[in-house]
């Protein structure tokens, strides 16, 4: 039976991350990058499939936490015999790509399990793994082709077949540290971490980068949080931000919405960036900036939804078989076929972070406003097509409601860095279309016997992303449409307390089977029942919303609440960023700050 999803913790080191069960196994982790294959793939599988555990051999009373601001998880077991506690964590930024396990007797005496299963490409790969002396110790290495893992520690585990287990028992007071680490396999083994060391620069970095947020208002620790998953997510060597660092795990158990997101959509990546910004995270801005720089460089007809973390554009999807899936959740999908939809809403995001980050002082590049204008240059050559919309639909393009609004934002935003701060551009057109592409949303996306804005401009379904329009500015709080289309939202989509996407029943997505309430979603309605005055229902349902975290803090993309379950990828960004944005308005309306 697989793990339930909010079993997992993630520990990670902004370059890569893996996911730990609540019992001690690492069932998730690509090396060296996000984007990378697999080497414990367990999560989508079965433990052959490569995982690393690390638990007692006795049941055990189980509890764990983060250290402090940071990502170092601290997981406490108590036994009959004596009580445990093991620290794990990435370290950070040190161009090395680590994971160290250290083992503490807190008291009595207790047995541990220690099970190594390496399986490298997606589960599939078995290494060849040799015991040997290196830096004046004895290791294990794991090598296939170009990669190198090598276990490092007290009480290595023996061979038994085609894995590597072992027992050892820890009293009071010991201290055992075990490490992984990866590196090419044609470079001398790395030499061995000092790991007292590592885990109090960890947590010092992590600390003092939580330390400069700026938001002070409810629920502030579930924001910070929800910050250092953003941190988490953000690849600082490269700049990308990825949407999760999972592939497949389903949006509904048994079918096949199952997606690869350890890639950096321009949207999602945007949407992070001005949670950042909101929250005092200026410099943040400046690497992610010049990233969609040379991500995007050359031709404007290129540009492409989402990119590989270091802006690369090749990520053809397919499918893994020899993987049976999380919780038989087929298929495993690694690639992301939507990289070749039009999805003409992310400029507009784009364009919004840049014009935040412009705005709290983030100098332009040399190339980033001449970027930005060729973007909106090559929209005025294409604003009208039908697209795939936010939802990255597998059917019919349409004229998503959306997706129009965000097309006005892209001209709006443009419009405003010329007359702001002077940069030099076509104006007069994107004045223009600005005001024409209004004028067809309000006629052709607005439906006036449902007194509702509608999905498309072809039905008169909703779509929770219509809460976006008071949000993005494109109508003011007080307009009568918003709050009638709020309410039609809220009448079609709320399920058992919580907010669907869209519904799936009708056939827009070209998809079988159906989803759970996206979380995402009913965090942009705490912010649109903010910004519109019912400060009291946001709290209540930020409230609600906040009880789905797990016990360290992370929430998935969607959430059952019949089964009282998180299912897609975890952590997600998206998730997260709402989240932010949403404590954000209501503290703001609480404030009496929040206007049209």
């Amino acid at each position: 039976m697989s793990t339930p999803i909010e079993d997992y913790a993630i520990i990670g080191d902004t370059e890569t991350g893996a996911l730990v069960s609540r019992d001690g196994s690492i069932d998730w982790l690509c090396l060296p990058r996000f984007d990378s294959a697999s080497c414990f793939t367990a999560l989508l599988g079965t433990p052959e499939h490569g995982r690393w555990l690390l638990t007692p051999s006795a049941p055990a009373t189980t509890t764990r936490a983060y250290r402090g601001d940071s990502f170092v998880l601290e997981t406490t077991h108590e036994t009959a015999s004596g009580t445990v506690r093991v620290t794990d964590l990435m370290p950070l930024a040190d161009g090395r790509a680590d994971i160290i396990r250290r083992v503490e007797g807190v008291s009595g005496r207790v047995e541990m399990t220690q099970e190594w299963v390496v399986r490298l490409g997606y589960g599939r790969v078995v290494p060849w793994v040799s015991r040997r002396e290196e830096h004046g110790e004895t290791l294990l290495t794991a090598v296939a082709g170009p990669d190198m893992l090598v276990l490092r520690g007290g009480h290595l585990p023996d061979p038994d077949g085609r894995h590597h287990r072992g027992r050892f028992t820890v009293t009071e007071g010991d201290v055992l540290d075990l490490t992984l680490t990866w590196c090419p396999s044609w470079e001398p083994v790395p030499e061995p971490l000092a790991v007292d060391e590592r885990i109090e620069s960890t947590v010092e970095r992590s600390s003092a980068w939580a330390s400069q947020c700026t938001y002070d208002g409810p629920y502030r620790a579930a924001v910070v949080r929800s910050l250092l998953v953003l941190r988490l997510l953000t690849d600082t060597r490269r700049g990308g931000i990825v949407a999760a660092p999972t592939t497949s795990l389903p949006e509904d158990i048994g079918g096949e919405r199952n997606w690869d997101y350890r890639y950096c959509w321009l949207r999602d990546a945007s949407l992070t960036l001005e949670s950042l910004l909101r929250s005092g995270f200026v410099e943040s801005a400046g690497r992610w900036r010049d990233w969609l720089v040379r991500a995007v460089a050359g031709d404007p007809e290129d540009l492409q939804i989402m990119y590989a973390v270091d802006g690369g554009r090749e990520l053809p999807e397919r499918e893994l078989d020899h993987l049976p899936g999380y919780a038989d959740s087929r298929p495993v999908r690694v690639g992301n076929a939507a990289v070749d939809q039009r999805q003409t809403d992310v400029l507009g995001e784009v364009m919004i972070a840049l014009e935040d980050a412009r705005a709290l002082g983030l100098a332009e590049s040399a190339q980033s406003w001449a970027v930005q204008r060729a973007l909106v240059d090559s929209l005025v050559e294409h604003w009208d097509e039908p697209d795939n919309g936010l939802w990255e639909i597998r059917g019919p393009t349409h004229h998503f409601t959306h997706s129009r609004v965000m097309v006005w934002v892209a001209f709006d935003r443009a419009v405003r860095a010329a007359e702001t701060y002077g940069y030099e551009g076509d104006v007069r057109t994107w004045r223009e279309l600005r005001d024409r592409v209004h004028a067809e949303v309000c006629e052709r996306g607005w439906d006036e016997e449902k007194q509702s804005f509608t999905q498309h401009y072809d039905t008169d379904e909703v779509d929770a992303s219509l809460l976006l329009l008071p949000l993005v500015g494109f109508l003011p709080p007080d307009d009568p449409r918003v709050r009638s289309t709020i309410a039609a939202v809220e009448h079609d989509l709320m399920r058992e307390g919580f907010l669907l996407r869209y519904r799936t029943e009708t056939g827009v997505d070209g998809l079988a089977g159906d989803e759970h309430p996206f979380l995402a979603c009913s965090w942009w309605l705490v912010s649109a029942l903010a910004v519109t005055g019912e400060v009291e229902r946001a709290r209540e349902l930020m409230d609600r919303l906040l009880a789905v975290l797990n016990d360290v803090g992370l929430v998935a993309e969607e959430y059952d609440p019949v089964a009282g379950r998180q299912v897609g990828n975890f952590p997600q960004a998206f998730s997260h960023l709402t989240l932010i944005g949403a404590a954000h308005d209501l503290a703001e309306a609480t404030a009496g700050t929040v206007g049209p």
